[in-house]
Parts: structure tokens; sequence; C-alpha cells
């Protein structure tokens, strides 16, 4: 589930018959439960709510969803040689190492 750009995990407990979920993409623990589906996605949106009221009576700010930005430090070596393997792909070099990071993430 999305919700404010807040992406939750969800899970099901069968020996306690409830869902849980947790926000996945924050440095901040978030979670929330419900019985049904109606009440799990409920929980979900007062959760983050909740915790955007509470950072704003606190005066601080909340921690936002990951931007899908991060720098990278590479020795040139290995920078020249990947940025030769995506032209040879007639790919940008972001394009290449994000197919390349999912590759690995799927293996």
């Amino acid at each position: 589930m999305i919700y404010k750009n807040y992406v939750a995990h969800i899970a099901f407990d069968d020996e306690a018959e409830i869902f849980h979920g947790e926000v996945i993409n924050t440095r901040d623990v978030i979670t929330f439960q419900g019985s049904t589906v109606k009440e799990l996605k409920k929980a979900f949106k007062d959760s983050i709510d909740d915790y955007l009221e509470f950072c704003k009576e606190r005066n601080e700010e909340p921690d936002r969803p990951f931007s899908g930005k991060f720098n990278l430090r590479l020795d040139p070596i290995l920078h020249r040689e990947i940025s030769i393997a995506a032209k040879r792909h007639h790919m940008s070099l972001n394009e290449w190492v994000s197919e390349a990071i999912k590759h690995h993430l799927h293996e």
C-alpha cells in the first residue's frame, strides 16, 4: 500500500488472525494493524497522518520517503568501465547501473 508516498509492507499473522504492517521507505518506525483489509487500510493512513502530526507538534521535520537518488563513489577505472558498458548497450550510466542492481537483487 502507498499513502502520501510512504510504502507499507503487510504480513498476516494466522495465529493472532491479524494483519500487521510497517512503513518500509523511511528510517523512522511506523507500524499499524487491522483484522480486516478495510481496518488495515484505515490504520495505515491514520498512522501516517499521526506520524506527520506528531512531527509537526514537536517542530521536527518528518523522515521523508526515499527520493530514489543516492551518491556512489567508485574507483575511476571502474567508473570508466561501466560508462563504456552503458554506451555499448545504448543506455545512460544511470540506466545501466539501475539494471545491474535490479539483476543482482533478483538473483
